[in-house]
């Protein structure tokens, strides 16, 4: 734009530009901004040429970063003008200053609409791109039926239809449901057809948008599609304006590639033999050059084609063809190709039949563990990690352990994690595992989780034949000056129970062992003195005969911790010591751990859980994704390296060894005192074949087998689980409870009130996931239904029972899904008013003779809809002070609650997204938390929550809670009360005694300036 006519602009622009401070700068935009003001007032004065002049500053001072409210109208009012100066600003101001929901814009769109169905294409480019820049409702309700006129006319320019069809694109993105695309498949056939690369580029990128949602009404563009892609690989009818370095329109081939990546095959033999012909001949056509332009734009072109190859499922010969490509990329210097490289070999591992091949580079690969890049290093140790399998384990693990003493710290806790895995997994003999695991925990043990140390004490208990092999290894490295304390946890451990079969060695005696594990005790904490306390009792028991120097020693030891401040020490010294001069009776209590029962691994899960993007990814799978609109069937693919079996070593349960140890755990049973045996249970969890599905969806499953009752109780939603359980599902036929779930539903449901993605119910035949994303007082579910058989499941029906306070709507949901697919069906929710009442999925399905049906709920519950906020002093009081007794402000003394400490209840009311505001209350047993609640007939409604609490007696309180609703008050009184309540369990089946009366907490009131005060003096 030319600024040289407007002097008064030009001579602003250069007053701004010698401000020097930003002091100066904004004293010179408020005069400017109260001069345009001004003459705005008088607006029938001004001439056209003003009036453009004083938008053009106004547009300036907002790209400055200030606030412009004022002068709208004006700039709107210039889109009506006749001349184009006068037009082209009012559309560039109007598209920059106001956004999709502004009033103002309804006045322009009958200008707008007369600008698009004109014959000026000047105006109708500025009108185009405007509507495209903004993509509101109401313009795509008004104008898109003029739009997609444009686009199929032949009789208006390249350059018009080709910001048609981009400005139908932003319709359609931001308005799906808006846009009428019905019918559009023969329309776009046609658009293909065109011989102009930019009309054909943009129509490719809404061809792209079309069948992300909908293919099945496209199938007559993927021939089109083709042709498109063999006439830009034979170079034929190019211009040279859309050849980038020598290469045919790098972005339509890439666009048209992606667009083919969303039918599910090509079924026609003449089309798909011509699509691989030119796959071919971009795949031999591709090289590393020097010019950095070149690379970027061919290699867009590859790994595109790469992506669809492995979609079609590509011949192995052209597969193999990939990876030795690839594998060219990953030996390259320069560091962006080596990363792509190694990003798709790790994709290409969901291939079957090419890992050999991978195989072959593997060299190269390990070498990339050493790249300066810690990007690359990443790629490649997710590579070596989806690459190994039983003939290659032993070389990537000691890799592995090679490189962790030099690895970054921002590596070694996944480095590690994964070696423990895959020595886990690919084992050829339990002693190895011992040696890696060990060599692990002494290479990094800062950064080896305790279910590592853990996974081997199982092992070593669960196998008579190497309990005196790992007691060697454990006296080896407790010989060392100095070892980490995870190190002296496991051997301390495995050397206590195990340590007298190594008698007879020299080095070895009950008085060495003891000697050498209490050299280690002055540097250890407190979470490691109780086993090595444990370690001291059953040394002491396996002494025979009985050493009176020894004995003496120990109970010494014993005398000294029966005093320590730590309950756990404490207990066990008092105990250890009592048991100890039991004489013989000493060897039945502490004898040695039976075996562990077999279950599924907990570094396995574990590494599932945090996986992000490893081998278990594919292309399509990335695509899958961004399926929002209607339901999706991704086929299962398995793992080519195959999957081994979950109890090949032996997979076994922990037992808990202090009271450090995290008792939430969900592979943890309720834990006993001094070191005994977790109770688990004995049956070994049904084999999740969806995981490789559901795993990249962020889909985390809990536990399959029931642990501790959840005390978390939504809502509404109290009772028994297993009552819950027994009634959620009705198996319909002859044979009652034929199908059974597996896990506790109600657990599954609980926990999903606290995590928006997780697993909510599943059976031998099906696995039915979540996976939520809540915005103020919408939500939208995305619900997974994966058949888990090799045979279809038929009649699927999936209905809806919402609440009257929720507005549901559920996508189609197919009769059929297919074998080892997964379905994906979208459920948005739009929360009405406060209540804590739930929705209810009733599923069906048939599967053989036998149709199940199960009614389950959905955690669309009243926390979701909450948005915790801080709150400061000088704002909660004046809220507090307004909200006034019933029914705004509610308070209640609650009995028979969990007794937990302050900062428990905290992080509790943090869960249910309440923050807590530190510093508000002056006596430090109360909190006051504040939160947002969002919903149609509240919309933002702030909430205010304060408990007092009275340290002699945790099991009641007093809470208060406020705000402008009264249904709100009193919805989330209920709903906080319920969480803090304990709830009766068949584990503790007796009634909670009533607790005894408190006194409420009384606070000094001091000086009106002390927020603390202040806040007594209000509550």
């Amino acid at each position: 734009m030319a600024l040289s006519g407007m002097r008064g602009l030009s001579v602003f622009i250069s007053d701004i530009r010698n401000c020097q401070n930003k002091e100066q700068e904004r004293l010179r935009v408020d005069k400017e901004l109260g001069n345009v003001r001004t003459r705005f007032k008088n607006e029938k004065g001004l001439t056209p040429y003003e009036k453009k002049k004083y938008v053009w500053k106004m547009l300036y001072i907002y790209m400055l970063g200030y606030d412009v409210d004022f002068g709208h109208m004006e700039a709107v009012s210039l889109i009506s003008a006749p001349k184009y100066p006068e037009k082209q600003v009012g559309y560039i101001v109007t598209a920059c200053l106001l956004n999709e929901n502004h009033d103002f814009l309804r006045i322009a769109i009958n200008t707008v609409r007369n600008d698009i169905i004109g014959r000026n294409e000047t105006f109708q480019c500025l009108a185009l791109t405007m509507v495209g820049n903004i993509g509101g409702r109401e313009f795509a309700e008004s104008l898109a039926p003029d739009v997609q006129k444009l686009l199929i006319s032949s009789s208006y320019r390249p350059l018009v239809r080709k910001k048609a069809a981009l400005c139908l694109l932003r319709l359609y993105r931001k308005n799906p449901d808006v846009v009428n695309v019905d019918g559009w498949a023969d329309r776009m056939a046609q658009l293909l057809d065109e011989r102009d690369l930019g009309v054909l580029t943009s129509s490719m990128s809404l061809l792209v948008a079309l069948v992300s949602n909908h293919y099945d009404a496209y199938w007559s563009c993927l021939p089109k599609c083709v042709k498109i892609l063999e006439r830009l690989a034979r170079n034929q009818d190019i211009p040279q304006e859309y050849t980038y370095y020598g290469i045919p329109s790098p972005w339509l081939q890439v666009r048209t590639m992606r667009a083919l990546q969303y039918f599910p095959t090509v079924e026609d033999p003449n089309t798909r033999r011509s699509l691989f012909e030119v796959l071919q001949r971009i795949l031999m056509g591709t090289d590393v050059v020097k010019n950095v332009n070149k690379n970027n734009a061919s290699h867009a072109v590859l790994f595109e084609a790469l992506a669809l190859v492995m979609h079609l499922d590509a011949e192995k010969e052209m597969m193999s063809q990939c990876v030795a490509l690839l594998g060219k990329f990953i030996a390259v210097r320069e560091p962006n190709i080596r990363y792509l490289g190694l990003e798709n070999m790790t994709r290409m591992l969901m291939v079957t039949d090419v890992q050999d091949i991978i195989k072959r580079h593997q060299a190269q690969i390990i070498t990339s563990l050493k790249d300066p890049d810690i990007s690359i290093r990443r790629r490649a140790l997710d590579l070596l990690y989806g690459m190994c399998d039983v003939s290659n384990a032993k070389d990537i693990v000691e890799e592995l352990l090679q490189y962790l003493s030099t690895a970054d710290f921002a590596m070694r806790e996944e480095l590690s994690l994964k070696a423990a895995i895959l020595a886990e997994k690919f084992a050829p003999d339990l002693s190895w595992y011992v040696d890696v695991i060990l060599q692990l925990i002494d290479k990094a043990g800062d950064f080896v989780s305790d279910d590592i140390w853990f996974r081997v004490v199982q092992f070593v208990t669960n196998n008579e034949d190497l309990q005196p092999y790992a007691a060697a290894k454990a006296r080896e490295y407790l010989d060392k000056p100095a070892i980490h304390e995870t190190m002296v946890k496991v051997s301390a451990y495995i050397i206590g129970e195990f340590g007298h079969l190594l008698a007879r060695r020299p080095g070895c005696s009950p008085k060495e062992l003891f000697s050498v594990i209490h050299e280690k005790l002055p540097a250890v904490t407190t979470s490691t003195v109780p086993i090595l306390l444990s370690t001291y009792a059953k040394i002491f028991m396996h002494t025979q005969p009985p050493d009176q120097e020894l004995q003496n020693q120990i109970w010494s030891i014993f005398n000294k911790y029966e005093s320590c401040i730590d309950v756990e020490i404490q207990q066990r010294a008092a105990e250890y010591l009592a048991l100890s001069r039991r004489g013989a009776a000493l060897v039945d209590i502490l004898a040695e751990m039976p075996k562990f029962p077999e279950r599924q691994s907990a570094l396995i899960k574990k590494a599932e859980d945090t996986e992000v993007d490893t081998a278990e990814q594919s292309a399509i799978k990335l695509r899958a994704q961004q399926q929002t609109s209607s339901a999706l069937v991704v086929t299962d693919q398995r793992p080519a390296n195959g999957t081994p079996p979950v109890n090949q070593l032996g997979l076994v349960k922990m037992p808990s060894m202090s009271s450090n140890a995290d008792h939430n755990s969900t592979d943890q049973g309720s834990s006993q005192e001094n070191g005994t045996l977790s109770q688990v249970d004995p049956q070994a969890p049904a084999a999740d074949i969806l995981g490789d599905l559901l795993g990249p969806l962020a889909i985390e499953g809990p536990p399959t087998t029931a642990g501790e009752p959840q005390q978390n109780v939504i809502p509404g939603l109290g009772g028994d689980p297993d009552a819950v359980d027994a009634s959620a599902i009705v198996p319909v036929g002859e044979e009652q409870n034929s199908v059974q779930p597996i896990g506790n539903i109600a657990e599954r449901f609980h926990a999903l009130c606290l995590k928006d993605s997780g697993v909510l119910y599943e059976d031998p035949n099906i696995q039915i996931g979540i996976k939520a994303e809540w915005r103020l007082h919408q939500g939208c579910f995305v619900l997974f239904l994966g058949n888990k058989n090799t045979s279809p499941l038929v009649s699927v029906q999936a209905i809806i029972l919402p609440p009257s306070h929720l507005k549901m709507e559920l996508s189609l949901v197919p009769d059929t899904i297919p074998p080892r697919a997964q379905v994906q069906c979208p459920l948005e929710v739009v929360n009405l008013r406060p209540s804590r009442d739930v929705a209810v999925l009733d599923f069906s399905y048939k599967f053989g003779n036998n149709m199940v049906n199960v009614k389950l709920r959905l955690p669309a519950v009243l926390n979701k809809f909450l948005q915790p906020i801080p709150v400061s002093a000088e704002e909660f009081f004046p809220q507090w002070r307004s909200l006034s007794g019933p029914p705004l402000k509610l308070q209640e003394v609650v009995r028979g609650v969990k007794p937990m400490p302050l900062v428990e209840m905290a992080n509790l009311l943090n869960s249910f997204r309440l923050m807590v505001c530190p510093a508000l209350d002056p006596n430090p047993n109360n909190l006051v938390a504040s939160t947002t609640f969002y919903s149609e007939s509240t919309r933002a409604m702030l909430c205010l929550v304060r408990i007092e609490t009275d340290p002699a007696d945790r099991t009641q309180l007093r809470m208060t809670v406020a705000s402008g609703d009264p249904s709100l008050t009193l919805e989330l009184k209920e709903f906080i009360k319920e969480q803090l309540v304990i709830m009766p369990t068949a584990r503790a089946p007796g009634p909670v005694p009533p607790a005894p009366p408190v006194a409420q907490p009384t606070s000094p009131v001091s000086a009106l300036t002390d927020p603390g005060a202040m806040l007594a003096g209000l509550l």
